[in-house]
């Protein structure tokens, strides 16, 4: 007896509950290359992973791709965990991805290499943006574990080295999920809340690259790049390296090295201001000395002798200054009396009265102006002589002109 048909969409909803009820499909681990990898803009990942017969497509949801510490990438060989699920109106199916591991290379180093590069690209270790440790400072922030070593050796060796430096310690998770967060919200606390502080030291002691992982995080590096106040980052053994130590203004191999940083030395300080005097006070003894032997090695005598010629020469200098200017000021004044005297003969010779003397005479007509032509004048009119020493009314009798 044959089957009775059923509708595409009844088939593939009868495959994806066997799919689903499948105790090995519903909890599966392939391992792959990664190939045809796209991002979406909603926050999914779709790509297939693919062996040299065979390939599968693969899905990683948006909430699963915050957590991974690395970028996928084309080739890339990864163990991917998930489920198999159908997409009934496409009629295909797909890896749901859970979890995902590289092969050949742990999550950490990986996730490690690809954020420093990316950071670095972005030029957060760039030193142009390093400060300056302070030299001196008067508070300083430690976060770190507040039951850690780490704190520990860092107070012990400020206080034995410099106890004038407040120190004021910001408890944080230094492991685990949550202490990411902690350690670059403290960082930023810090800049809010306490701006006299003068250094910020953070860090934790040694241990696997798991346990120093917080301080490979993003947050914590962008924390660090963004703090006003320097950084010293001191995380594990020497041999550690974190993304925190290339982002900080320093790195301290230690805490121990970070807290030697961070201060100095009292009591050298002290043996270098004492040496300091020291040479200050056998400098000015020698000064004292040579000047005593340059007074004593002074002639009173001759150095009044010199001063006395010294002044006489200067007398003289001015008594010769004095002569020459009253010499120039007299020849001066003789020449401004001679154009005085050349002047005042040529106004003279331009005086009407002289002119006068002489025998010649103005004449006016009866309005008092100057009678300069005869053909100003006419017979009968009266005219007025003006003499040297007087005036004659007089009455014209005729004209004459003179015919040239």
């Amino acid at each position: 007896m044959a089957i009775k048909p059923v509708k595409v969409s009844q088939l593939n909803g009868y495959i994806k509950r066997i799919l689903q009820t499948d105790p090995l499909l519903g909890n599966v681990s392939v391992v792959g290359e990664v190939s045809n990898l796209k991002f979406h803009s909603s926050g999914h990942v779709y790509f297939s992973m693919k062996d040299e017969n065979s390939k599968l497509n693969c899905f990683l949801p948006s909430e699963r791709v915050k957590d991974l510490r690395y970028q996928l990438s084309e080739g890339m060989e990864i163990t991917a965990s998930g489920y198999i699920y159908l997409y009934e109106r496409g009629g295909s199916y797909s890896l749901n991805i859970r979890d995902i591991e590289v092969a050949g290379l742990g999550n950490l180093s990986l996730a490690f290499e690809e954020l420093k590069k990316k950071l670095e690209a972005e030029g957060l270790f760039d030193q142009k943006h390093k400060k300056e440790i302070p030299f001196f400072p008067e508070k300083i922030a430690v976060i770190t574990s507040e039951t850690g070593a780490a704190i520990r050796d860092i107070l012990k060796i400020i206080k034995s080295k410099n106890d004038h430096v407040d120190v004021v310690i910001c408890p944080v998770l230094v492991q685990g999920p949550a202490a990411a967060g902690e350690i670059a919200a403290a960082i930023s606390r810090v800049n809010e809340e306490l701006p006299e502080v003068d250094t910020i030291i953070a860090g934790r002691g040694g241990g696997a690259m798991e346990d120093l992982w917080a301080f490979n995080e993003e947050i914590v590096a962008r924390s660090i790049f963004s703090s006003r106040i320097p950084v010293i980052s001191a995380v594990g053994h020497e041999t550690d390296f974190t993304i925190s130590d290339f982002v900080a203004d320093r790195r301290a191999e230690t805490p121990t090295a970070a807290a030697h940083l961070a201060v100095p030395d009292i009591q050298e300080l002290k043996a270098y201001v004492s040496d300091l005097k020291e040479n200050l006070r056998l400098s000015l003894e020698s000064c004292l000395r040579y000047k005593e032997t340059q007074l004593s090695a002074l002639d009173l005598a001759a150095f009044r002798r010199d001063l006395e010629s010294r002044i006489v020469m200067e007398q003289m200098r001015i008594d010769n200054l004095k002569a020459e200017n009253l010499h120039q000021i007299t020849a001066r004044i003789d020449d401004y009396k001679q154009r005085v005297d050349l002047l005042m003969a040529s106004l003279r010779s331009l005086d009407p009265m002289a002119i006068m003397g002489r025998g010649y005479a103005a004449v006016t007509n009866k309005d008092g102006l100057l009678v300069g032509s005869t053909d100003q004048l006419r017979p009968q009119d009266d005219v007025t002589l003006v003499l040297r020493d007087g005036q004659a009314d007089c009455t014209v009798n005729q004209v004459r002109r003179d015919k040239g």
